[in-house]
């Protein structure tokens, strides 16, 4: 008979927690098989058979915390065990030594580290802590639902394991079954072009706001260039009624307007066509008072002919935007950002800081193909670069 008993596993350490035993009662066991799972605050570690033979006892379950030394279990080795009567000629009766009753192990503190019932081990608990992950949030795989070493590596390589449930505003909800519509009758296609950005040079130079004092974004001077090029390309200045395309005189220029946590609007600019600078300034900072205040009417946000999406963010380079049913075309403006450029100067070539910024398409190939798109992003970016900000303003 070999006793099995906890062994030191290291200095200061004193006692460990059996997380798992790997055998039951009436197995038969090699040496130096791992026998059970032994946790510590320093390391998990798997306790090796001490002897070969038959395991006759249990002396310490899972989720007991037990004093280094003690006795957790015993085995009948097998060079112990008696032969059968198929090993003789004759059969003879067997004679059973007594086995002395085992003492109890040490037990400290019988599931002293369980959270709503499960066994956390020290190791486990702090690799828990260490990545931020709560135990109660872990479903373990061990036996009775424990949490082994592996679930607590899982689970904070992983993040949090804590689910959510939001229910989407109206907003969102219309704004995705619009979007859904959009690209499920809309054949899209994109093209992106790379626009010389000298003009917000010029603006920053003169001052960001009008002789009025209203505010001027990089957005307002893409969407002036923008309005003037759909002169040359009325076919992108249209919607779709029904299997009718309706090309519109008119520019109703919508912009897309971010609501927190109710996705998007898009506030018309009606009959944008011919205004200045500084006209299309004061309509649009008029426009986004009123997204800010809730204070849209229906009218503000019908009738669009066309759609300009500014850049949503200062390090966002270009977008790929969902056309607005009815319309055919979407223009998205990226960050401005500066670059190094060559220059020419007195015949001589020379690198000089300049500023670009990417110009996007979404259209509807009914309509328009590729080069037709690349075609109307070429004249924006022209007409970007010649706007007399200073006159305008």
């Amino acid at each position: 008979m070999a006793d099995v008993t906890l062994p030191s596993l290291g200095e200061s350490v004193t006692e460990g927690i059996i997380t798992q035993w790997f055998k039951k009662v009436g197995d038969t066991v090699a040496r130096d098989e791992p026998l059970f799972e032994v946790s510590t605050d320093k390391v998990d570690s798997e306790m090796p058979s001490p002897a070969a033979g038959v395991l006759t006892q249990i002396l310490a379950e899972e989720g007991d915390t037990v004093e280094t030394g003690s006795r957790v279990a015993v085995i009948e080795e097998s060079g112990a065990a008696p032969p059968s009567a198929s090993d003789t000629d004759e059969p003879r009766q067997e004679s059973v030594a007594p086995v002395a009753t085992p003492s109890p192990p040490s037990i400290v503190a019988p599931l002293a580290d369980a959270v709503n019932g499960v066994v956390v081990s020290p190791v486990v608990r702090r690799i828990l802590a260490d990545g931020g992950v709560e135990p109660s949030t872990i479903s373990g795989s061990g036996p009775g639902g424990s949490i082994t070493r592996r679930d607590a590596e899982r689970a904070v390589l992983d993040g949090p394991t804590e689910e959510m449930v939001v229910a989407l505003s109206n907003g969102r909800r219309r704004m995705g079954q619009h979007m859904a519509v959009s690209a499920q009758v809309t054949p899209h296609g994109f093209v992106a072009i790379e626009a010389d950005g000298a003009v917000f040079a010029k603006l920053d130079a003169l001052g960001r706001s009008t002789r009025d004092g209203v505010a001027i974004s990089d957005e307002m001077l893409v969407s002036l260039a923008a309005v003037r090029a759909l002169a040359e390309f009325e076919f992108l200045n249209a919607t779709f009624a029904g299997e009718q395309l309706v090309v519109h005189r008119t520019v109703n220029l919508g912009l897309v307007r971010s609501v927190a946590d109710d996705g998007m609007l898009v506030p018309v600019v009606h009959a944008a066509a011919g205004l200045t600078l500084r006209a299309l300034a004061r309509r649009v900072s008029e426009l986004d008072e009123r997204v800010a205040s809730r204070h849209l009417t229906t009218d503000d946000l019908m009738g669009g002919t066309f759609t300009v999406l500014g850049a949503p963010s200062a390090s966002t380079l270009w977008s790929e935007p969902i056309i607005i049913q009815p319309e055919v075309a979407v223009l998205s403006v990226g960050a401005v950002h500066e670059v190094p450029v060559v220059v020419t100067l007195d015949g001589v070539a020379t690198v000089a800081v300049g500023r670009r910024v990417i110009l996007g398409l979404s259209f509807d190939h009914r309509i328009c193909e590729p080069v037709g798109a690349a075609q109307y992003l070429e004249r924006v970016g022209q007409l970007l670069a010649g706007l007399d900000v200073e006159g305008e303003r």
